[in-house]
């Protein structure tokens, strides 16, 4: 069967290659594997004359990569040789495969020689590479397809179809993936243009912001915004106001990156993403009812009970109606494991482009492992974090994950959050890039409210209420930001405004620096 397969297989050929096999094996048998044999045997012969080439080819080629077993062995003795910095040809190659009884059946030792006999084959030594790694990977697709369609009819163990979607979905990923520079070593020339393309992007955004934008300037301003490959502990008591503050960012960058693409920018260039969000704890209408009571200015509880009037409702619909394009993708699954997230999430960036990805909570995720005890709890949530902190690697976009805080911050008297009050695993801590605490002291103040005083009642009672009322008069609308980690810059505090009623969160005017 002859055909015509252009893939990505970073050669940097430019024209396609044609196959050639057979239709079906021998017998009438099922449709033979692809493989090129000659293709292999042309490359090894051209590595022999110039061993330079094994530079070139030995970054993406690999030896379980040639069809002929023997051949995957010449090419790994020829590269053991090279990194010794030792000449590979027939004969210093023939004592390694005087042995070899699959290199007999080729003609022994002799065979080595004859691979070198045609010239011409340096020429395309690079075509001829492309094409032996192009033909593994169809025979990896066809691998995985195989091992699908088999656990698929094979029902004597339990059927879970969604696990092994998800199981396929890794392996197909894996395939797609294998080619790519993982934690390839870059020249510091590759890693200063990098630096100067983040300045670039900074300097451009008009809000110096290197990495994908909050939305808000006084966070921005510190942050810089948010980076690609980063994991970002956003962490808080209940009350505070974490999941307000994630789905207000996702929302900024997502609706940034619209506006971007309106005016024609590269979506390189852009502070602005696609956005996921993972929450493990509300459903998908409910995140929906917080965005539009943000951008509709109603109060979500009021959305809820349906106590909104004519002009809210078209306010509403307005509200809607801008936000049906955006690229804002939520996943409410409950009790997702660490393993099927990085499914979702790979699946979601070869779709739809992802850019940023947020996780609400850490706490709820599963590890991969079996749970129960204290000690095996704070084993997974290590696993958790680690995998989060991978998953932004790899991908190579910021994670916010949120996350909750011990109850020992209710026990002090200044109940501002510090790093050892993350729960569970001291690993949060380690593996995180940023870690952002959420405070408001509105919230404290208001659980101290004394006796409201009523006629009559002693001055004292007038007077510890009248204190408490300047109190909440102060902490009122008000939230602090608490930077207690950050590898690219100095920590500190942020101070924001928030409105509980719609649990929007922006700028306080003339409180962040410039």
């Amino acid at each position: 069967m002859a055909g015509r397969v252009i893939l990505d297989h970073g050669f940097g050929m430019a024209e396609p290659i044609r196959l050639v096999t057979q239709q079906t094996s021998e017998g009438g048998g099922p449709p033979a594997l692809p493989h090129n044999v000659e293709a292999e045997a042309a490359l090894l012969g051209a590595l022999m004359i110039d061993n330079r080439l094994a530079e070139d080819v030995q970054l993406k080629l690999r030896a379980d990569h040639f069809f002929e077993p023997a051949h995957g062995r010449i090419y790994e003795a020829i590269l053991k040789l090279v990194d010794r910095n030792m000449i590979a040809n027939p004969v210093t190659l023939r004592p390694m495969f005087e042995a070899d009884a699959e290199l007999k059946e080729l003609g022994g030792p002799a065979y080595l020689a004859q691979l070198t006999g045609s010239g011409a084959a340096l020429i395309g030594a690079r075509d001829f590479a492309a094409q032996v790694y192009d033909l593994a990977l169809l025979r990896a697709l066809i691998g995985v397809g195989r091992e699908m369609v088999e656990k698929a009819v094979d029902t004597s163990e339990s059927v879970d179809p969604k696990n092994q979607i998800e199981a396929a979905e890794v392996a197909l990923y894996r395939v797609a993936e294998e080619g790519g520079e993982q934690g390839g070593v870059k020249t510091f020339a590759q890693a200063t243009k990098l630096a100067v393309e983040m300045a670039e992007r900074a300097l451009n955004s008009g809000g110096h912001v290197s990495g994908i934008t909050t939305g808000l300037e006084s966070i921005n301003s510190r942050l810089g915004g948010m980076h690609p490959s980063d994991l970002v502990i956003l962490a808080g008591r209940p009350g505070m106001g974490k999941s307000s503050l994630a789905t207000n960012i996702a929302f900024n960058a997502a609706s940034r990156y619209v506006r971007d693409m309106e005016d024609g920018i590269d979506p390189a260039k852009s502070v602005g993403a696609p956005v996921a969000i993972f929450n493990l704890e509300m459903s998908a209408d409910q995140l929906a009812t917080r965005i539009l009571a943000e951008q509709s200015g109603i109060s979500s509880q009021d959305l809820r009970m349906g106590k909104i009037s004519q002009a809210e409702f078209r306010n509403l619909a307005r509200a809607s109606a801008d936000l049906q394009n955006l690229p804002l993708y939520i996943d409410d699954t409950p009790a997702l494991t660490i393993a099927a997230l990085r499914t979702r999430a790979r699946r979601l960036k070869r779709q739809r482009g992802l850019g940023m990805i947020i996780v609400d909570y850490l706490q709820l995720l599963n590890g991969g492992g079996k749970s129960g005890g204290e000690q095996n709890r704070v084993q997974e949530i290590s696993e958790i974090s680690r995998g989060l902190k991978q998953l932004a690697k790899e991908l190579n976009v910021p994670v916010i994950a949120l996350s909750q805080l011990s109850r020992a911050v209710e026990q002090r008297e200044d109940k501002r959050p510090q790093l050892s009050d993350l729960r569970e695993s001291g690993s949060i801590e380690q593996d995180a890039d940023m870690v952002l605490f959420i405070y408001r002291d509105e919230y404290y103040v208001q659980s101290r409210e004394p006796k409201k005083p009523v006629e009559g009642d002693d001055p004292k009672i007038f007077e510890a209420h009248d204190e408490w009322m300047r109190e909440m008069e102060r902490a009122y609308g008000i939230s602090e930001l608490i930077i207690a980690k950050q590898r690219h810059g100095a920590t500190g505090k942020v101070r924001l405004k928030f409105e509980s009623r719609i649990t929007k969160f922006s700028d306080l005017a003339d409180d962040y620096p410039r």
